[in-house]
């Protein structure tokens, strides 16, 4: 069994100036990043089976990406380069409080297209891991995104789904993006969100509000992770936190896709498609470890050089 994560996978270029905004900042650091990126190394550093489907450029910073995967032993056969198009980039700005602010550089990820999904074996995979906001946006990626959702519901994989919701790209487009993540919500077996994500979505004001509207909407099971606060599961009509680990923040880049890469791993161990009849033991658990991924990835700079950290031992 396997997962398949679909999307962007881009460039970070992170301002190692802490504490300064991207336009005060002057020295930069490079590293490989990308939501579904991230998260299919994750698997990959904790031992999972993972491929990739994305496009970077036909540059020196594409290959980069794809030599990276391959360092963590992520398939990267669907990772195709492009002759035409530079490969995407995220500036990224740190603050003081671990947080971030982030610039796009648009390019190649845009141009993943339905004839290179068509590529894909889905016959090897077992969760399909949709986690990438650019593909919201009107574009190749877009149609390949939503035929990949539509051959995912009809070979009956198990079908993962993280928002990842950047006002920087959709400002004007909000609406659209919620009517689209509603739309995934509807279709996926297991969501993640932060907090931020599930008031947005669900249009409350509240996270109390958010989850009940949750609670009626997903089909599957949903987490909502909250910081220093936990996490909030939702499954079988009910909520629960679960703790999690105290840390000293470095970087949180990455902690969510860790968090992800967490549970999908934990997941392609069991045989069922109906993640429902796990009991929620089995579920706390699950999430408990996916705290710990995430925890482990705040520890370091950059979520690659976190992942190099990570292996299915911190669950124990």
């Amino acid at each position: 069994m396997s997962v398949l994560c679909i999307g962007e996978a881009l460039i970070d270029m992170i301002c190692t100036d802490k504490g300064s905004t991207l336009s005060a900042g002057e020295n930069f650091l490079k590293k490989p990043g990308g939501a579904p990126t991230n998260v299919a190394a994750a698997i990959a550093a904790l031992g999972g089976e993972v491929y990739l489907s994305a496009k970077v450029g036909n540059d020196p910073f594409g290959k980069q990406l794809q030599e990276v995967m391959d360092s963590f032993g992520v398939n990267t056969q669907h990772i195709h380069l492009d002759k035409n198009y530079f490969t995407t980039f995220a500036f990224v700005s740190l603050m003081l409080d671990g947080e971030r602010e982030f610039v796009f550089n648009r390019g190649a990820d845009a141009q993943l297209n339905i004839e290179e999904i068509k590529l894909i074996d889905l016959s090897q995979q077992h969760i399909i891991h949709f986690g990438s906001a650019t593909a919201f946006l009107e574009g190749e990626l877009k149609e390949a995104y939503y035929y990949l959702l539509k051959e995912a519901k009809a070979t009956g994989k198990i079908i993962s789904f993280d928002p990842n919701y950047r006002h920087l790209l959709f400002g004007d487009k909000q609406d659209s993006f919620i009517e689209q993540s509603l739309l995934f919500l509807q279709q996926a077996d297991f969501v993640k969100l932060s907090d931020e994500e599930a008031m947005l979505i669900t249009r409350t004001s509240s996270l109390t509000e958010a989850t009940e509207k949750l609670l009626q909407i997903c089909p599957g099971i949903f987490a909502i992770t909250l910081g220093k606060e936990g996490t909030l599961l939702g499954l079988t009509g009910k909520t629960i936190t679960i703790s999690s680990i105290p840390i000293q923040p470095t970087d949180t880049t990455g902690a969510g896709d860790a968090f992800v890469g967490a549970v999908l791993y934990q997941l392609d161990q069991y045989p069922s498609k109906d993640l429902i009849q796990l009991s929620i033991d089995e579920w706390t658990k699950i999430i408990q470890n996916a705290n710990k991924a995430g925890a482990r990835t705040c520890e370091y700079m950059g979520a690659m050089e976190a992942f190099r950290h990570l292996n299915s031992a911190i669950f124990n």
